[in-house]
């Protein structure tokens, strides 16, 4: 058995959020006469919220991991139909469950975070055979108080100040810890060149794209900074709003955008670009009246890197711009029209529409 000690460690020498839950559930299960522990998340989409099982781990062995991206968001259990999670939820305090009489088997539920946006919000929940008493509870608060502080760390680091969305490098960081598959054996050295490219082989339908503000520049030169600043927020929301809570959201600087998403079609990915799209279309702008953008995605291929995919992206942009702006283009569409190199070969049996 490890010590506190170096869980703490663990805990403290992650430079990925994605990985914070998974070495908090192994720390628990570690140190506390714990069966099994669930970290549980809410995930929304279409004003539907749901709880995503991001990590489970039993004492005896076994558990899973789940990444948000790839789960069929209708298979999930809603909101108010795990009443204690639930309850745990809404009062921000610890719910126990006696399940089998007050000295027996219980599931104890804490908030995951005291108090943070609605994205992060999530819950503990600790099955034991017994009740858990204050020395365990005391253990497991100041885990929990550690990975938040954590996640408050990283999350700042990730995160661009003025929009609240990811940054340029957490694309990186989602690329190849959430999307990659494969890494070949390898893994990259501490000192390897920051800039330093990385191609693996990749899971199907991953889907990379770039939204880019029109006449960024004249609305700015003309408004004022103020109210491009503006303009860049109110596009931020119109994307949170559009997109579902497990796409990741990027600002890449100025008046681009960026989004990592799973999806299983190409159509119902070009569907989502254009909700966007129309969404800051009819939006009114204070002082600048009407606002559109340009978007452009693509698959992630197997010998992308994070670079060559946006670059492909920033292909698509481009021809939305050069067609009047205020338009969404698949780039794989694209190249399948023949504006963009040679069409690619899925596999043998695969048609092109």
């Amino acid at each position: 058995m490890s010590t506190f000690i170096e869980h703490i460690v663990k805990l403290t020498n992650h430079r990925d959020r994605d990985l914070l839950e998974l070495t908090l559930s192994k720390a628990l299960i570690d140190l506390l006469p714990l069966e099994r522990i669930v970290i549980a998340r809410v995930m929304r989409e279409d004003g539907v919220s749901r709880w995503l099982e991001v990590a489970r781990l039993d004492a005896k062995g076994g558990g899973r991991v789940i990444d948000p991206q790839r789960v069929d968001f209708q298979s999930l259990v809603k909101l108010q139909d795990a009443s204690d999670r639930f309850k745990c939820l809404q009062s921000r305090s610890l719910v126990e469950v006696a399940w089998a009489g007050p000295e027996g088997p219980r599931i104890t539920l804490l908030p995951l975070f005291s108090d943070s946006r609605l994205e992060d919000s999530g819950v503990l929940e600790l099955h034991s055979e017994a009740p858990l008493n204050p020395d365990d509870l005391a253990l497991v608060e100041a885990l929990r108080q550690v990975y938040r502080n954590m996640y408050s760390l990283l999350e700042y680091s990730d995160r661009d100040p003025l929009t609240g969305l990811l940054n340029r490098k957490s694309l990186d960081d989602a690329f190849y810890s959430a999307v990659l598959e494969d890494l070949d054996g390898t893994a990259p050295a501490m000192d390897s060149a920051p800039d330093q490219e990385r191609r693996h082989r990749v899971p199907a339908n991953y889907w990379l794209g770039s939204a880019s503000i029109d006449n960024y520049d004249l609305i700015s030169d003309k408004h004022g900074p103020g109210a491009g600043e503006e303009v860049l927020l109110r596009v931020a929301r119109i994307m949170g709003s559009t997109f579902r809570t497990y796409d990741r959201l990027y600002h890449f600087g100025v008046e681009k955008f960026g989004v990592l998403m799973h999806c299983p079609d190409e159509a119902l990915v070009l569907s989502a670009f254009e909700r966007f799209r129309a969404g800051v279309e009819k939006t009114h702008f204070p002082q600048v009246g009407r606002v559109t953008v340009s978007c452009g995605f693509t698959t992630v291929r197997a010998d992308d890197s994070p670079a060559s995919a946006l670059d492909n992206t920033e292909r698509a942009v481009d021809f939305a711009r050069r067609g009047g702006g205020n338009k969404a283009c698949s780039h794989p569409g694209l190249v399948r029209r023949g504006f963009f190199g040679p069409v690619p070969v899925l596999d043998e049996d695969a048609v092109v529409a």
